[in-house]
């Protein structure tokens, strides 16, 4: 079976390496959007909607502090979502999803599974966590990728964001992360069942002019 073209619109380089990693086996990711934050995918959410009629969209953000996925949704985008577009919410960030490997995430920082949280989608901030759970780490070096320089006023160490791709690229293991993370499982299954509506205007893969 062909893989299913698809672009892909993201908050940072983190969820990048997650969606990536979550379509590798179905889908053929042609271009990625991301311009950092939330604020440019809720200012463009609407064109990838409208994109979506020709080539498949998957867009990945977080929940953050809003009250619920669908509220979420809700104020992003009034009109119907199209067939052919896939969106979906972390609860309540990314590093949720990261964090609920507890096998694949405690080996790679290094850091005993005792010192996890039970539900990473309950957190109110997953990636302060992340940083704190470093502290824990038997690893000279994850602690100085993770935490803050003291003094400094910077949220994460400066290899934060290295750190955390080099996990999702090598080490995550989503299916193990889903059993802990509702909001993943749901991104999965839906990635998973997804199928394509090529109506007018569009291009299906079979047609499609390789370079």
């Amino acid at each position: 079976m062909n893989p299913i073209p698809a672009n892909i619109a993201v908050e940072d380089a983190i969820s990048e390496a997650v969606l990536r990693r979550l379509m590798q086996h179905r889908f053929a990711v042609e271009s990625c959007f991301s311009k950092g934050g939330y604020g440019y995918l809720k200012r463009t959410i609407r064109g990838w909607n409208a994109a979506a009629a020709s080539t498949p969209f998957v867009v990945l953000t977080d929940l953050d502090q809003h009250h619920c996925a669908t509220a979420l949704k809700t104020s992003w985008l009034s009109e119907p979502c199209h067939a052919n577009l896939v969106f979906r919410i972390a609860v309540r960030e990314v590093e949720s999803w990261l964090l609920a490997d507890l096998e694949g995430m405690a080996n790679y920082l290094n850091i005993q599974k005792k010192h996890f949280p039970p539900q990473p989608d309950e957190l109110p901030d997953p990636k302060k966590t992340l940083i704190k759970l470093a502290r824990f780490s038997a690893s000279r070096d994850v602690r100085a990728d993770l935490i803050p320089v003291k003094g400094s006023t910077a949220t994460q160490g400066r290899g934060h964001n290295a750190r955390l791709q080099s996990f999702v690229n090598q080490s995550w293991n989503p299916q193990n992360a889903a059993q802990r993370s509702p909001s993943l499982a749901r991104a999965i299954n839906r990635l998973e069942l997804f199928e394509p509506h090529w109506g007018a205007g569009s291009v299906a893969p079979s047609t499609r002019q390789r370079g």
